[in-house]
């Protein structure tokens, strides 16, 4: 990704996560009224670097500047909500390898380059299979992302799942070609990012190549003209 100027201008991380960190450990506060106080914080820091990107903008013109700038403030949102749930909403303090989670940004978001109000793709990836304190941190980071009016997609996969799901289709296999990791247990993404190149990207080049052409004309197929627009 692009080295960002000023990021602090865009967000401040640590100083957001102090605010929502006081307001977590507000023992007067039920679930509730916490859970709406925690989202105007996110929704105000969320408007805040959308305005300075979009001052930005308009005074250098430069849109690769931009949609850098703006993939960089996704990736702070995620990072502060995914903390604030296993520090406070789901607390673990001793967690096995088994409950470990990688944040993953895959398609557009995995290249780091996105258009206000792109979709943000997000793979939760575990080493196996999920667990039920995965799944509690997985729903309340969706919908607080929601709730914060973004566009999700999203997928919960173990490594062998990715790895497997990509051999079988070419769409999924592009957008794991540009995962990017975001937070998380890191060393599950460099895992399935390390057998994800050994197992299906090296030497395979030209079938890569031959399939993405195929997937083409089938779209060209499935549409017709309206296609050729995409």
């Amino acid at each position: 990704m692009l080295k960002i100027k000023n990021q602090r201008d865009i967000i401040d991380r640590r100083s957001v996560y102090t605010k929502l960190g006081d307001i977590g450990r507000d023992s007067d506060l039920k679930p509730l009224k916490q859970r709406a106080a925690i989202l105007v914080c996110l929704k105000e820091t969320l408007q805040h670097g959308r305005d300075e990107i979009r001052s930005r903008f308009e005074e250098s013109n430069s849109g690769h500047n931009a949609v850098f700038s703006y993939s960089f403030l996704i990736d702070q949102i995620v990072r502060l909500i995914h903390d604030y749930a296993i520090e406070f909403a789901y607390p673990l303090h001793n967690p096995t390898k088994e409950q470990r989670m990688s944040v993953v940004a895959v398609g557009g978001y995995g290249r780091g380059d996105m258009a206000p109000h792109s979709d943000v793709d997000i793979l939760f990836l575990f080493p196996y299979k999920q667990t039920a304190h995965g799944e509690q941190v997985v729903e309340y980071i969706l919908y607080m992302l929601w709730d914060l009016g973004l566009k999700v997609g999203h997928a919960t996969r173990s490594v062998d799942d990715c790895l497997r799901m990509a051999k079988q289709d070419i769409t999924i296999r592009t957008n794991l070609l540009e995962s990017r990791y975001v937070w998380g247990d890191e060393a599950i993404y460099d895992q399935f990012r390390t057998r994800f190149m050994e197992e299906l990207v090296k030497g395979s080049g030209l079938e890569f190549i031959e399939a993405k052409l195929n997937e083409r004309d089938d779209r060209h197929i499935r549409m017709g003209d309206l296609a050729l627009c995409g």
